[in-house]
């Protein structure tokens, strides 16, 4: 079931092959992408999905929801069975929860079964993405941010897929998207369980177990932790209400389906880029003038999708993407560092929990503008300011340990 490699302190690669390297970030990449996809297939089917369960908008934003709650609950869960039980364990038990539920979503048959169903669908989810995260920083010596970036470029790349769908009209039928986003992890499971190194293996029986609260504050890691929470969750915030929204908010200035369809995809393929530009940026130049570029830039881009005319739209909303993504990037490739491996697990999965409390706080906010009377513009430039926060999290964290 491939090499075995010990968890070490502060990385787990000791003498891991390059070509090992290679394939374990080749694999976490496309289990990455596949999570992307997922992630998105519901607002890909709703179009369908909706009519077919006759569900009014409220039932199908608590349709969203079931699976954002099992998101945040599944990055908990999974950060815990991956200190204990080891990475690989814990992400192949993700993966077959998410694929095994996303294939039952297309099997429901009233709407508390596709409630249980995205619940099911988002734990999994929630569970596989922490340790994606902890197996990219602990599958390399150097450049370690820059590896988590990478993967997590493969996470918009799944979602421009699942767009594209839409926008080529895939989603006639709302069932085929849940079975490829179900079958896709699946079939990847015994690939995952031959190819990929066991390198991040449960700690020894004589290792103290720390609770969750001791092990995210002890050691001086409150400001730390603090910090990483904050960043994610304002981050998370401003990307899933351009997510959820943006086409929303084109559409209400008049502009034509397929060129905000359009700018969905370039959006999610400027955000794919722009997570590995973070990566490059955090192992190649001082941390703090990274910081300092990537959230001028997600600024400025919100700034130019308030009022950009319609011929400079797609080059806007690609910065915005790249710029959004690379700012969370910039946290997720940044908080491995911060915990031992004992706790990295735990970790990296709060930190997740975090953010997706933003991504649930995203939409609500866009929400409430709009129905106080908010123009697309008014609530594209609101949320310059949630923007601005994860930068000053964000900076504050990097500002501690600058390398």
């Amino acid at each position: 079931m491939g090499e075995t490699l010990p968890m070490a302190g502060s990385a787990g690669p000791a003498g891991m092959p390059a070509g090992a390297q290679r394939l374990t970030m080749g694999l976490c990449f496309l289990a990455a992408a596949i999570e992307g996809f997922d992630l998105q297939s519901a607002g890909v089917a709703a179009p369908r999905l909706g009519p077919a369960f006759q569900l009014d908008p409220t039932q199908m934003s608590l349709v969203f929801s079931a699976a954002i709650a099992g998101l945040i609950v599944g990055a908990l869960v999974g950060g815990r069975v991956s200190d204990l039980k080891g990475r690989k364990v814990a992400l192949m038990l993700s993966l077959g929860v998410f694929g095994l539920f996303s294939c039952l979503t297309a099997l429901t048959w009233d709407y508390p079964s596709l409630l249980a169903a995205r619940f099911l669908t988002g734990l999994g989810l929630g569970g596989a993405f922490p340790n994606l995260i902890a197996i990219a920083s602990e599958s390399t010596e150097r450049g370690k941010a820059g590896a988590v970036a990478v993967i997590y470029a493969g996470m918009p790349l799944g979602g421009a897929l699942a767009a594209a769908m839409a926008l080529r009209g895939g989603h006639g039928d709302w069932q085929t998207v849940f079975w490829m986003g179900g079958v896709a992890p699946l079939a990847l499971l015994p690939i995952l369980a031959v190819a990929l190194p066991a390198f991040c293996v449960a700690p020894a029986a004589d290792t103290p177990r720390q609770g969750i609260v001791q092990a995210l504050f002890a050691s001086g890691r409150r400001v730390d932790t603090g910090a990483l929470w904050l960043g994610s969750f304002f981050a998370l915030l401003v990307l899933y209400l351009l997510l959820n929204w943006l086409p929303v908010l084109l559409l209400s200035r008049g502009l034509p389906r397929t060129l905000v369809l359009g700018v969905q995809i370039v959006f999610n393929m400027g955000g794919a880029c722009g997570s590995g530009i973070a990566g490059q940026l955090m192992d190649r130049v001082d941390r703090r003038l990274a910081v300092i570029v990537i959230f001028l830039a997600l600024t400025l881009a919100l700034a130019g999708l308030a009022g950009v005319e319609a011929n400079f739209l797609m080059a806007v909303a690609a910065v915005a993407g790249a710029a959004v993504l690379a700012a969370q990037a910039l946290i997720y490739g940044l908080a491995p560092s911060y915990y031992p491996a004992e706790v990295r697990g735990q970790g990296v999965g709060a930190v997740v929990a975090a953010g997706r409390l933003g991504s649930v706080a995203g939409p609500l906010l866009a929400g409430q503008l709009i129905a106080s009377g908010g123009s697309s513009a008014d609530v594209l430039m609101g949320i310059i300011p949630v923007a601005v926060l994860s930068g000053i999290a964000t900076f504050v964290l990097v500002a501690r340990r600058p390398a």
